[in-house]
């Protein structure tokens, strides 16, 4: 089973690369295509290959615009409602027990299941088999929540965050009502690339929610840590709008992504955290 999720990845892969290859033809078409357009000198990169990129034009006239496929994980996101599974560590305490409880009540359209005796590799099988789409699962140590991770099915990625300052729902005083409203979401300073990934990861947990929804959820990135906060709101008068935290809260910090399910341990890292490399320049990942 291992080796033929291998396989599926490695073509995977492949066709990714030839998309990528299939883009850089088509950005050379286009610059063709504006210098011949506007009366301009062929750019000097594409004179030697100017007759055969002319040939291909005529050919594909109609092609607009390339593919991108940076997330062709999520090509399919939206189409579909996803279907999250949420689960802890073997032996939970009952704090990640009860975080855990509140992470399904976050996600809408999720199902918490208890890890009891089950292996990675089962739960993944079972997942597949169900058409689960995301593998949410906690970790913890000492009885503190401090590790999540977002599985993609069928092929990845696969997302660790560091969490800090874990802040249950029943410790928050004067919390709002819990809803199970599809949200509102809001993702603040994710601007790179490595930025628009982790984005996506946690964007299509979630399903597309209605206008008039009241559920609001907020990922703003401030130096790589990312604060998550949860929020009801309502009218108290004709222009105004009340807050009120529901919970839980806490902070996350993306580590490692890898191109394969939580289960494969040999698949690539795509992107990995190395805080102690290159520290001559400060600078954002996110």
């Amino acid at each position: 089973m291992l080796r033929r999720q291998a396989r599926l990845r490695r073509e995977y892969l492949y066709k990714k690369s030839l998309e990528v290859q299939e883009r850089q033809t088509f950005e050379k078409k286009q610059k063709l295509k504006e210098a011949l357009r506007d009366g301009k000198p062929i750019p000097t990169e594409l004179q030697n290959e100017a007759e055969l990129l002319n040939q291909a034009l005529k050919l594909d006239e109609a092609q607009a615009s390339a593919i991108d496929t940076q997330d062709d994980e999520y090509a399919r996101a939206g189409i579909f409602d996803p279907k999250v599974v949420v689960t802890t560590s073997r032996d939970p305490s009952t704090r990640l027990q009860q975080f855990a409880k509140e992470m399904r009540l976050v996600i809408p359209n999720s199902q918490r299941i208890n890890r009891g005796n089950y292996v990675i590799n089962e739960i993944v099988e079972t997942c597949k088999a169900n058409e689960v789409t995301d593998l949410v699962i906690l970790h913890e140590t000492r009885g503190q929540p401090d590790g999540l991770i977002v599985s993609h099915f069928p092929y990845g990625p696969t997302v660790h965050f560091t969490l800090y300052n874990v802040v249950l729902r029943h410790d928050i005083k004067d919390q709002g009502n819990i809803s199970e409203a599809f949200p509102h979401l809001i993702f603040e300073s994710f601007n790179s690339s490595l930025g628009a990934r982790i984005k996506s990861v946690l964007k299509y947990l979630f399903p597309v929610p209605k206008p008039d929804s009241k559920r609001v959820m907020t990922f703003a990135n401030d130096s790589d840590f990312i604060s998550f906060r949860h929020h009801v709101f309502a009218k108290s008068g004709h222009k105004e709008v009340q807050l009120a935290e529901v919970g839980p809260r806490f902070e996350m910090r993306p580590y490692e992504i890898r191109l394969g399910t939580v289960d494969m341990p040999d698949a690539d890292k795509e992107w990995v955290l190395r805080t102690y490399q290159r520290t001559s320049r400060k600078r954002d990942l996110l």
